[in-house]
């Protein structure tokens, strides 16, 4: 049997692992495993309690990623600019449609 030497590397790849394990971020863990008992709350049929936990994971979740959330925010508008430009296409799309279905009823009823 042959014993291998450990180089510096080894042992220092070894300490950065366990610097990341250390680093672990309990606000996302804490937001995962909320949603998730919210999940099977709701599959159970205590809605109550899911809604509440889903809740709590959901706050937790905003708390850990405020930098997406002002994203978000700060985006709404034009989001909300471009919602409101398809809806007036969709609308005008409708009057023209109704615009033609009451010509075509005329040549029909003639």
């Amino acid at each position: 049997m042959a014993v291998v030497p450990l180089s510096r590397t080894d042992v220092g790849g070894v300490r950065a692992r366990r610097a990341d394990a250390e680093c672990t971020n309990w606000a996302r863990l804490a937001a995962g495993g909320s949603l998730l008992a919210s999940a099977v709350l709701l599959l159970m049929g205590n809605k109550r309690a899911g809604l509440v936990t889903a809740a709590g994971g959901t706050a937790l979740a905003v708390l850990d990623q405020q930098d997406v959330v002002k994203e978000f925010w700060n985006a709404l508008p034009g989001y909300i600019d471009h919602a409101q430009r398809v809806l007036e296409k969709v609308e005008a799309t409708v009057a023209e449609v109704a615009s033609q279905r009451d010509r075509l009823h005329n040549i029909l009823t003639r």
